[in-house]
């Protein structure tokens, strides 16, 4: 029975979340203003989501499980004793929070490591500049580089420039990112962490250095995983924090030639381990069927990784104990799986894919948590058209969230990334991401960037999602 004191009590919750949620935004800089989508207070007329959403809009399961793990565990690179020590807390968390099936999956990565890093300008105007080695990056020459810096004002410029024209040269490449509220700047973005240093390689470039991808203006540089092509010769690469390459923009700007010298000692660790960690709530009529929500649970070294990913990590395992704690009984399986090793390449992802190969075709619905602690505002489909057509009835159980269908098709996050591949149906609840590139892989990354009431509109959302989808008779595959 679901008295009439509970749903006064989630009403009363309910509109005091969307008083905040629908609060004007204030612009800054070249955010990208997007309104709110209307919603309204009322709650779904489904007893079970009311119950749901009591338990989270009047806990803070996902906001102290965030809360926890950056605080006792802290900066988690993969490969290393911090992420390990991680895999104890997930295991202990699960067993404290009342999961069954709790286990632990390892995988081999290869380790690196930051060491000194330091940049000078020496000509025309000396000065130093705060930069940051790329995840993955060779280190430098023991004396480091001293040379003159070729600019190019993005990505594009750089692959435009002949062959040999950066013989005994820092390549240097800036470039803006814009604020959006899905990140939609940050590909583009990415193109020159990623690709840059073979790019300038194959020019003759003897190291590189770039404009952050971030959209702060702090001077904090932003890491991140950068790649090599197998055919080109390796050359290290640092990002620098925004306002060192306004700096160095303008210098450029003013016609100068301009000398930089740079130490970047990075080490290779060799073969390391990392991990997948795991626990479900048993299905009870379909236990064979597999809900899959994730996290990922490494970080980068120079923050705690509170939105990238604590807060994801908080909100998957706060809505499945949400879920435990309202007492109902979810037909099929939820398997909750903080992954290792995303931040280095989704090798955690992959190698869930090649663990569970034999039982990929069970995975009913998958979906993930990594672009922060912001609020939800979109629901978005997988590719299928029984995926899109299940979703779309879900749709309106939502609402009361401020969380409306959103157009397109959604691989589910970048841990899920390998299961869309292999036809896993997918689904996204889609966060507000405006200023999660401001601390996006940089120093800023810490627990008091987080909102608690934000967080707990996204357990009420994946609490709300992965009970629909364990009661839905659809099983989000085309026939």
């Amino acid at each position: 029975m679901f008295h009439l004191s509970r749903r006064i009590l989630i009403t009363t919750s309910v509109t005091a979340f969307m008083m905040v949620a629908c609060a004007p935004a204030k612009p800054s800089g070249s955010e990208t203003i997007v309104p709110e989508p209307e919603a309204t207070a009322e709650v779904s007329a489904n007893p079970e989501i009311q119950l749901l959403a009591d338990i989270a809009f009047n806990g803070s399961y996902g906001y102290d499980i965030t809360r926890s793990l950056t605080t006792e565990i802290g900066p988690r690179l993969a490969g290393t004793e911090q992420e390990a020590r991680a895999r104890l807390w997930a295991r202990d968390k699960f067993k404290e929070l009342g999961f069954t099936g709790i286990r632990t999956e390892p995988f081999p990565i290869k380790g690196w490591t930051r060491g000194l890093e330091t940049a000078q300008i020496t000509k025309p105007y000396p000065q130093a500049l705060v930069i940051t080695a790329l995840g993955g990056s060779v280190a430098a020459p023991k004396d480091g580089i001293t040379a003159p810096v070729a600019y190019f004002e993005n990505y594009e410029a750089l692959t435009a420039s002949p062959m040999g024209s950066l013989e005994g040269k820092i390549a240097y490449i800036s470039g803006l990112m814009k604020k959006h509220r899905d990140g939609a700047g940050y590909g583009p973005a990415n193109q020159k962490r990623r690709n840059g240093a073979t790019e300038a390689a194959k020019r003759g470039a003897l190291a590189v250095l770039i404009r952050s991808v971030g959209t702060d203006s702090h001077r904090f540089p932003h890491t991140g995983q950068m790649g090599y092509a197998k055919d080109t010769k390796k050359i290290p690469i640092a990002a620098m924090s925004a306002p060192d390459a306004d700096q160095l923009d303008r210098i450029f700007n003013m016609g100068q030639d301009v000398e930089i010298k740079l130490h970047l000692d990075t080490r290779d660790l060799g073969e390391l381990t990392s991990g997948n960690v795991m626990a479900e709530i048993r299905g009870s009529e379909k236990p064979d069927e597999i809900i899959l929500i994730g996290a990922h649970l490494d970080s980068w070294d120079m923050g705690t990784g509170a939105v990238d990913d604590g807060a994801g990590v908080g909100i998957v395992m706060g809505a499945a104990k949400v879920l435990m704690e309202s007492g109902l009984k979810p037909k099929r399986t939820i398997r909750v799986v903080l992954f290792g090793a995303e931040e280095i390449g989704l090798i955690g992802a992959h190698a869930y894919v090649a663990a569970h190969k034999e039982t990929l075709g069970q995975h009913v619905l998958a979906t993930e948590s990594d672009f922060g602690a912001g609020r939800i505002y979109g629901l978005q489909a997988g590719r299928s058209e029984a995926n899109k057509a299940a979703i779309a009835a879900m749709a309106p159980e939502f609402a009361y969230l401020g969380i409306e269908p959103k157009d397109g098709v959604t691989n589910g996050g970048p841990d899920i990334i390998p299961l869309d591949a292999q036809g896993v149906p997918t689904v996204r609840l889609n966060q507000d991401g405006t200023d999660y590139f401001d601390l996006h892989h940089t120093p800023d990354d810490t627990f008091d960037k987080i909102d608690p009431k934000a967080m707990q509109q996204n357990v009420a959302a994946y609490a709300t999602l992965i009970w629909l989808a364990s009661e839905s008779e659809s099983n989000f595959r085309d026939k």
